[in-house]
This record gives C-alpha cells, sequence and structure tokens, in this order.
C-alpha cells in the first residue's frame, strides 16, 4: 500500500513498511493528525472567511494515543504492530528530540474551526489512511 503524505512522513512509515513498526514509548501520547486535504481546505476556509480571527488549529477533531494510531496505520498498511520502540532507546538514538518529537502528548482540538462551521473531509484516521490508498 502506498501512503504518501506529509502525515504520513518516510521515516514513520519505513519501520511498518518492514514489518517491525509499532507504538512509541508507553503509546499513551496524544497524537494530533490531519490530511493534507484538510490542512488546505482549512486554510482556504480561513483566508476566504473574514470571521476567521486569531489562531486556529489546523488538526482533525479526532487526536488519538499513539497506540490507537499505530494501531490503524499499521491495519491500512496490512503490516502486525508488533514491535514497540522503548522511551529509553528513542532518547538513547535521539537525545531530548525523542521527548520533544516523539513522547511528549497534547490533545488538540480544533474548536474554533467546527464552531465557525468547517467541514472535514477526514475527521476519522482509518477513512483518511484508506482514501490514501
Amino acid at each position: 500500500m502506498k501512503l504518501p503524505n506529509p502525515i504520513l512522513p518516510t521515516k514513520m512509515l519505513t519501520p511498518f513498511k518492514l514489518g517491525v513498526g509499532g507504538r512509541l514509548g508507553s503509546g499513551n501520547q496524544w497524537m494530533s493528525w490531519v490530511t493534507l486535504e484538510d490542512a488546505v481546505g482549512i486554510l482556504r476556509f480561513a483566508i476566504e472567511n473574514a470571521t476567521v480571527r486569531g489562531a486556529i488549529n489546523v488538526v482533525s477533531p479526532q487526536p488519538l494515543q499513539n497506540e490507537e494510531f499505530t494501531r490503524a496505520l499499521a491495519k491500512a498498511m496490512h503490516r502486525p504492530a508488533l514491535f514497540p520502540a522503548p522511551a529509553f532507546a528513542l532518547r538513547l538514538a535521539l537525545g531530548e528530540m525523542a521527548n520533544a518529537l516523539l513522547l511528549s502528548s497534547q490533545r488538540v482540538a480544533p474548536r474554533l474551526l467546527e464552531k465557525l462551521g468547517y467541514r472535514f473531509l477526514h475527521r476519522d484516521l482509518s477513512a483518511a489512511l484508506k482514501s490514501l490508498a
């Protein structure tokens, strides 16, 4: 399955392609995601809509914990997700960047976008991944 998209960086896909993907650390950290189509749609909506003021969160309305994200990605790629990357190993490999990029957690929601009436093309990660096939 080919999944090219900025939401799925090559470095994230490679372990899954090789059949050795898995959750990162505990897998409990929240991950926000958005498809390229929705990111472009949100930017266009913000430009064309005078009611949009200030910062907006360019994320889908369904943040997931890393373990859930991992399961959905593995299923979409028809690969197992059996090999977790322990936090200590990520820290050994990446230093403090592991905490900042992979192990930190922030649950972000697009409340303002939804309040202003933006309609997401892809609200659900599984459906979004299927659309990339």
